[in-house]
């Protein structure tokens, strides 16, 4: 078998619009497509970054809060790249988002940073 790349990452989150919210306001994604399914009253929205669809963004009727943090089973953190993690500091910094301190990396020596998503799901930020 031969793979191309990561198609897409599910996300299913607790308040929908809040973190609807979060990855298209905070994390600057664009909706690809947004569809409610009333026979799940569940939305499922595409999101993309750069135009390339990355994220299904779920909402489900109680789904069940994660259960330790963040070495749980399953995703264990979702991770984008950026230019400059000065910047992409600032820039959380800015939109009041909290945030863990800079680290480094002990094998790349690339800083890089976390924060975490409203439901908790830590998202990371490395330097290229």
């Amino acid at each position: 078998m031969r793979l191309n790349k990561v198609h897409h990452i599910a996300i299913i989150a607790s308040d929908y619009a809040r973190s609807l919210d979060f990855y298209t306001g905070v994390l600057g994604l664009s909706i690809i497509s947004e569809n409610y399914r009333p026979e799940r009253d569940s939305y499922k929205t595409d999101l993309a970054l750069n135009g390339n669809y990355i994220i299904e963004l779920f909402s489900f009727p109680n789904p069940p809060a994660r259960l330790s943090h963040p070495e749980a089973t399953g995703l264990r953190h979702l991770a984008f790249e950026v230019d400059d993690i000065n910047k992409a500091v600032e820039e959380l910094d800015a939109k009041g988002i909290d945030h863990e301190q800079l680290r480094t990396d002990e094998y790349t020596g690339k800083r890089f940073i976390f924060i975490q998503d409203p439901d908790g799901l830590p998202i990371e930020f490395y330097e290229k």
